[in-house]
Formats: C-alpha cells, sequence, structure tokens
C-alpha cells in the first residue's frame, strides 16, 4: 500500500526557510515520479515542484524557482522541499504526491496537470510576520 506522510510545516517569517519531508512506503521511490503541490486559501491546488525518476530531472514554475528545491532520498524513502526566501505568497497546504510510470508522470507534473494517484494528508506553511 502505497503511503505518503508529510511534516516540518509551522509558522515563518517573511525571508525565513523551511524544509518540509514526506516519508514513503509502499513502493521504490526511484521508479516513481514526485511532485510537491500547495494549495493555498480560497485558490486552486498547484505544482510547486516535479522530480523525475531514475535520472532526477527537476522542474519548477517561476513562482518560485530559485528559491525551492525538491530533493529525494532513496535510502530513506523520503521527499523533501527545501524552501528559501519565503513570501507570505508562499502560504498554503502543502502536499507530496508520487505516481509512476515515472516519465509520463513528470511530463503531466510539469504541464501542471499532474495525475498522481499517490498523495500525502498535507502540512501547513504559514509564511507571515
Amino acid at each position: 500500500q502505497v503511503q505518503l506522510v508529510e511534516s516540518g510545516g509551522g509558522p515563518v517569517q517573511p525571508g525565513g526557510s523551511l524544509r518540509l519531508s514526506c516519508a514513503t512506503s509502499g513502493f521504490t521511490l526511484e521508479d516513481y515520479a514526485i511532485g510537491w503541490f500547495r494549495q493555498a486559501p480560497g485558490k486552486e491546488r498547484e505544482v510547486v515542484s516535479c522530480m523525475g525518476g531514475s535520472d532526477g530531472s527537476t522542474h519548477y514554475p517561476d513562482s518560485v524557482k530559485g528559491r525551492f528545491s525538491i530533493s529525494r532520498d532513496n535510502d530513506k524513502n523520503t521527499i523533501y522541499l527545501q524552501m528559501n526566501s519565503l513570501k507570505s505568497e508562499d502560504t498554503g497546504v502543502y502536499y507530496c504526491a508520487a505516481d509512476f510510470p515515472h516519465s509520463l508522470q513528470f511530463k503531466l507534473c510539469m504541464s501542471g496537470y499532474p495525475q498522481f494517484n499517490n498523495w500525502g494528508q498535507g502540512t501547513l506553511v504559514t509564511v507571515s510576520e
């Protein structure tokens, strides 16, 4: 059974940093495409980052490029999202997701229309003074 559990959210001041973690189980992480998404109050869910399978290719929308970094530790079965220079508009519930085949799912994630079937429960990030 595929499971994903996020952690690491919380309050942070603008300009600060947070690292989110997503513990996974039930699948081989490197065989799946993975992604981080967020949903702000009153807004639709949006892609924050994507990572392909074996080669670890990454993609970021312009809104977070240069500030956010996705990574994974295959030995620990964990996905990370390092968030730096946080802004108030980064506030939202952050979700990790994973699915296969990794090539197709990575392309769909990059397109902004992910089709992941496996999601975590979310962790809240609040950026404010």
